[in-house]
């Protein structure tokens, strides 16, 4: 009890402390922006035509490069694509409910074809679930259900986790999980079934056990060992080092754990999601855009994420609803500079290319998507930007 209390008063200083620092001096133009969105998937959808005026629903818009000003498109129909679902979503938001139909339903086999790994989950999320919300579907149900019941599978009670890649087990040598592996599980709490619901929890308790430091900043990646359980060790694998804080993986945890708390109501989840909202905010260079990974000694001559920020973005107007005042402004105000920065002539992407967003950070180490428009950057910037006008008042 004493140690919640002082958790609870460091987070009522934090707001306080936000309250003074985070000046909100422009105004974010919600309707404006998501306008701004609108006309930008018109004209990818232009480009996606072609000349002969048909689209090929099989090829998803993925990424343009920074010296680029057209999308590059990959086949969902392979499983590895793990950012297929999020053109369907965008579009989902956008209303456009005819092509959303049709790129959503090019995914479908995912759900009853063998698992490929945990993205399974950000792919029928974005699609598949965006279309449940908009049209309730009875079909859409159906598909995500099936692959709920996918997604546990990759479940080892043991280890108390999903696996993330099933591919790369030998590679770290046990059952690794990623942190990005947090926002799967809302596919098993849609599910409804309490064995998937089970594992959602269990999932996000060993998470939170293991793979943050005392300060609660996220590790990438930990790995354990399949047949005891035992957690073996953590590392990175889209970070700088092992040791420093990966942006995105960050704003992963901050909208995991609030999901959670969304779905089962326990405190101890929405504790932790404020833990770890204090430990990346308090790292954020003064206009709420994070570099690619705050350890980056090349700072402040490196990369900057409007993914990660879109990301965290959102996950804050969803929690500033779960949280009393002063902790609630604070939060909102946070959420409303990032959004800010992403929506001037600095982010986005406007007469460049038919992105929202410029300046994401796909995979560093590997040299790919590095200072890109990617879709899940506009994903999730676009459903910060809808969240935020339907903030209840």
């Amino acid at each position: 009890m004493k140690n919640r209390a002082c958790f609870l008063a460091v987070l009522v200083a934090l707001a306080y402390l936000c309250r003074g620092s985070v000046a909100v001096a422009q105004v974010l133009d919600v309707d404006g922006q998501v306008e701004y969105c609108r006309g930008q998937v018109e004209r990818t959808l232009r480009e996606l035509r072609g000349r002969d005026g048909k689209i090929d629903y099989t090829l998803t818009p993925r990424y343009v490069g920074a010296a680029e000003h057209h999308w590059n498109l990959r086949s969902v129909k392979r499983p590895d694509e793990w950012c297929a679902g999020f053109f369907p979503g965008i579009l989902w938001m956008c209303a456009d409910t005819l092509e959303a139909r049709r790129f959503t339903q090019e995914l479908e086999y995912l759900a009853y074809s063998p698992i490929y790994d945990h993205d399974l989950g950000f792919i029928m999320i974005g699609s598949y679930l965006k279309g449940w919300e908009t049209t309730h579907d009875e079909h859409y149900r159906e598909v995500l259900l099936a692959a709920a019941d996918s997604l546990a599978t990759l479940f080892n009670p043991r280890v108390g986790t999903l696996l993330s890649w099933p591919r790369n087990v030998a590679m770290f040598g046990g059952h690794n999980t990623i942190m990005d592996n947090m926002m799967n599980l809302e596919l098993l709490f849609f599910s409804g079934k309490k064995e998937n619901y089970d594992i959602a929890v269990c999932h996000a308790d060993t998470t939170m056990k293991y793979q943050f430091r005392p300060d609660h900043t996220a590790n990438h990646v930990a790995v354990y060992d399949p047949v005891t359980g035992r957690h073996l060790y953590n590392c990175t694998h889209q970070g700088f080092g092992d040791n420093t804080l990966w942006s995105r993986g960050q704003a992963w945890a901050i909208y995991g754990y609030t999901m959670v708390y969304r779905y089962t109501g326990e405190q101890r989840f929405l504790d932790f999601a404020q833990q770890v909202t204090e430990a990346y905010l308090s790292r954020l260079p003064d206009d709420g855009i994070p570099w690619w990974d705050m350890g980056d000694p090349m700072i402040p001559h490196s990369f900057r994420d409007a993914s990660a920020a879109a990301i965290a973005a959102s996950a804050l107007v969803e929690l500033a609803q779960y949280v009393e005042t002063p902790v609630s402004e604070c939060y909102m105000k946070e959420a409303k500079r990032m959004l800010i920065t992403l929506s001037s002539a600095d982010y986005q992407s406007r007469e460049k290319n038919p992105a929202f967003l410029l300046h994401s950070v796909g995979n560093m180490p590997a040299g790919t998507e590095v200072d890109a428009s990617i879709n899940y950057a506009d994903y999730y910037y676009l459903e910060a930007l809808l969240r935020l006008k339907n903030y209840p008042q």
